[in-house]
């Protein structure tokens, strides 16, 4: 109507001149334009120069100019043939202000003004302000906010600029007074209830979001109630029709949901069809579903992905397998042909990297499984991607594929990382009343300089300690993977300052080792070592030391040689949420050795993700050793004895102070032994940090840790040495746990308290560590 009237005007408006007369343009002329660029104007206006006009033209070059929307009036003038275009513009919105919405995020609320027409800078459009208004109150609709009201208000600026002002009183989400269910019979409206995310109030419910009406909760909850039906046999299941009823004071909601069960259904044969690139009796290998056993879509599905998954281990990355069932009612069973697509073979042009800014590609392509100019395969992709996880070096690591231009059967793979400290670097110095100046430096790096070698150095200088060390290993001394690695070590110890007897022991020496993959998971590993040792007893020393240094004497020379078998299916080296990884290590004493003993070590762990985003875990630790000697030596000499407690093993204990004790000091804590058996495992609950969004660097738990040291051949009589092994004679504590990845390197801290523990235990409530994670 607007526009009719505004054209009327313009006839009218008109000179009988320019009405009556028609002409041809010499000149156009736009006045009154402001924000609104001149070449949009230009392009909206149908008329030019040298056209001839009539007021008809006219009439039609105006609603042009009106149906742009930025213009509240529109006059048309002539002066001889110069067209003079006289514009009022719409006025542009300057400011959108919101206030009151807490359930809706303001920038997603901008977002959709925007896409509606409403944004800061553009001309106002009246129209599209009443449709923002009803599109709000739908979107509190969806959320069960039937009180919702959308209040605007415009305030007139400067410069023909308005301010949009948005109130929202969201109110309060209605209740869910009943939800019946009609026409169930074969399952009780309580297990169905159950499924549903949607609840009514109880005593616990007073401030649960379950209780409050949602459309989109609704939609799922009905699609979980006809997963449940179909997983179980009912292939005929519909919901026939959902009510949902307001209260008159729209505070509360009553939903009805009818449905129609169906009979059971149990499956029939199944065929395969289409183009099998996989020989047939591998592809129904891949099938889950039993003839004779009670439908379910979800092993239809299962066994769907199954196939999709076993060709694009043959390269076809694009197949598709579509299962159709036909149903039999007369013998309500259900018969499933699975429609084979492969498409084509894919194969791998190129693979590149990405992220690994200090980290070569050398050490990353040496973990592909899949290669290059080879066909693609789901499995080997998968697997290089898990290797580049269990390296330790990356937080993250994804795979991405792109098609190559121009063909047809070539795809790029791209793996990006995100690396993240793999080392730890610490440096101190100190005085202490009982050790003196203490100078303390140590660099460990598992990835030195991007090389992928391990190199680690230490130094420590104090009055009870000296230590000199240097290690060096490289995983790939061979293409094959075979690694090599060797240590240097001079340590001056004093063992009473670590919790354990009073005693000395100087020791230098070195080995090289050797390692052999048996397969992606799997390794064997030699190490050949010689070192010298040299005891030096101080006073009050366990008898049970002075007696074996009075058999075996007080200076070794040791060839110790170490085997060890290690599977490792964890899915990241540091911080693994899945898999398990387990090891063996024998340590003999080589020919040629002043004492002969041998240790026996077990270690295994294992993770099992609670959720799909594995930010929810269960984990177990288990650790097993024992010892003896053989030959002349009498026993498992001391300072290879096992030890418990501590950071490491049982937590909420002193270091290697569980297990047998010394039963010589009077009025002063006694001094731990070891043992020859070692016993100790934990069961940990991995859940999220609170209030952190990232959580790929920091990890929290709760923990049970169990386990104690003993010894089977004690020299002397000693009731605190010759400790039966059991369950009563282990120690236990509780706690929870903090590891966090710094610039540093790993620290972790765990706050514990003992649930069993023996006379001689020392327990300790606040431990830390730099350099392991939990």
């Amino acid at each position: 109507m607007r526009r009719i009237l505004a054209t009327a005007c313009l006839i009218l408006c008109l000179p009988v001149w320019a009405v009556a007369d028609s002409f041809i343009i010499g000149d156009i002329r736009f006045d009154g334009l402001q924000r609104i660029d001149l070449g949009r104007v230009l392009r909206a206006f149908p008329l030019k120069e040298g056209d001839p006009v009539d007021e008809f033209r006219l009439a039609q070059a105006s609603k042009a100019l009106f149906a742009t929307g930025f213009f509240n009036d529109i006059e048309l003038a002539r002066d001889g043939t110069l067209l003079i275009v006289k514009l009022k513009e719409r006025p542009a919105i300057s400011k959108i202000t919101l206030e009151g919405n807490k359930e809706l995020e303001t920038k997603a609320l901008m977002e959709g003004l925007k896409t509606l027409g409403l944004s800061e800078g553009e001309v106002f459009q009246r129209a599209a302000l009443e449709k923002i208004r009803l599109e709000l109150l739908r979107m509190y609709s969806a959320q069960g906010r039937y009180g919702a009201q959308i209040n605007t208000e415009l305030d007139e600026l400067p410069e023909n600029r308005l301010g949009l002002n948005i109130t929202i009183k969201e109110g309060k989400s209605a209740t869910i007074e009943h939800i019946n269910i009609v026409g169930n019979k074969v399952f009780g409206d309580e297990a169905l209830a159950d499924l549903f995310s949607l609840k009514t109030p109880g005593f616990w419910d007073v401030f649960s979001s379950d209780t409050r009406y949602s459309r989109e909760k609704l939609s799922g909850d009905l699609e979980r109630l006809r997963s449940h039906y179909l997983d179980l046999g009912y292939i005929n299941f519909k919901v026939e029709s959902t009510q949902v009823s307001l209260t008159p004071d729209r505070k509360h909601v009553y939903i009805t949901v009818n449905i129609t069960e169906g009979e059971l259904y149990r499956f029939g044969e199944f065929s395969l069809s289409g183009r099998l690139e996989v020989p047939e009796d591998e592809l129904r290998a891949q099938v889950v579903i039993v003839p004779g056993a009670v439908f379910s879509r979800k092993l239809m599905v299962r066994s769907s992905d199954q196939l999709i998954r076993r060709l694009g281990d043959e390269g076809f990355l694009l197949a598709n397998v579509n299962p159709v069932p036909e149903i039999d009612a007369a013998s309500n069973t259900v018969k499933i042909r699975f429609y084979v697509d492969p498409a084509n073979r894919m194969y791998i042009r190129r693979i590149n990297f990405s992220g690994n800014t200090t980290t070569a590609d050398e050490v990353l392509r040496r973990e592909m499984r899949q290669m290059e100019a080879g066909w693609a395969s789901t499995r080997l992709m998968e697997r290089s991607k898990s290797r580049l996880e269990r390296l330790g070096y990356f937080s993250q690591v994804n795979l991405e594929t792109s098609s190559v231009p121009g063909t047809q059967d070539q795809i790029d793979l791209e793996y990006s990382v995100v690396e993240q400290l793999s080392g730890n670097l610490a440096a101190s110095i100190g005085v202490s009343q009982s050790s003196g100046l203490i100078l303390s430096a140590s660099i460990s790096q598992q990835n030195f300089l991007g090389s992928g070698k391990f190199v680690s150095f230490t130094v420590t200088r104090a009055d009870s300690s000296q230590e000199l060390s240097f290690n060096y290993d490289d995983p790939y001394y061979t293409v094959d993977g075979v690694s090599r690695g060797f240590s240097l070590y001079y340590r001056k110890q004093d063992f009473d300052e670590d919790d354990l007897s009073d005693y000395n022991l100087d020791s230098f020496g070195g080995n090289v080792s050797f390692g052999y993959p048996i397969d992606d998971y799997q390794r064997l590993s030699l190490s050949l070592g010689a070192e010298r040792l040299d005891l030096s007893l101080n006073a009050a020393v366990p008898m049970d030391i002075t007696a074996f240094v009075a058999a075996e004497g007080e200076r070794f020379d040791q060839l110790p040689i170490t085997g060890r078998w290690s599977s490792n299916h964890l899915n990241k080296g540091i911080m693994a949420t899945n898999g398990y990884s387990q090891s063996l290590s024998l340590e003999l004493a080589g020919p040629g050795s002043d004492l002969d003993y041998y240790k026996l070590r077990y270690s295994g762990q294992i993770y099992q993700p609670l959720s799909k985003s594995e930010r929810w875990v269960l984990s177990f630790k288990t650790s097993l050793g024992y010892g003896d000697s053989f030959g002349d030596t009498v026993k498992l000499p001391f300072f290879k004895n096992f030890n418990a407690g501590g950071f490491s093993s049982v937590r909420g204990f002193k270091n290697n102070t569980l297990g047998p004790h010394d039963s010589v000091k009077e009025g002063a804590p006694l001094d731990p032994l070891g043992g020859n058996v070692l016993i100790a495992g934990s069961a940990e609950l991995i859940f999220p940090v609170p209030f952190v969004q990232e959580q790929s660097s920091m990890r929290t738990l709760l923990f049970l840790d169990a386990g104690s040291v003993f010894d089977t051949n004690c020299l002397t009589a000693n009731a605190a040495c010759d400790l039966p092994i059991e369950l009563d004679s282990l120690s236990a504590s509780v706690g929870i746990g903090l590891s966090w990845l710094t610039f540093v390197g790993p620290m972790s801290f765990s706050l514990s308290m003992p649930v069993q523990e023996q006379p001689t235990d020392q327990t300790e409530t606040f431990q830390f560590s730099l350099g392991r994670t939990f």
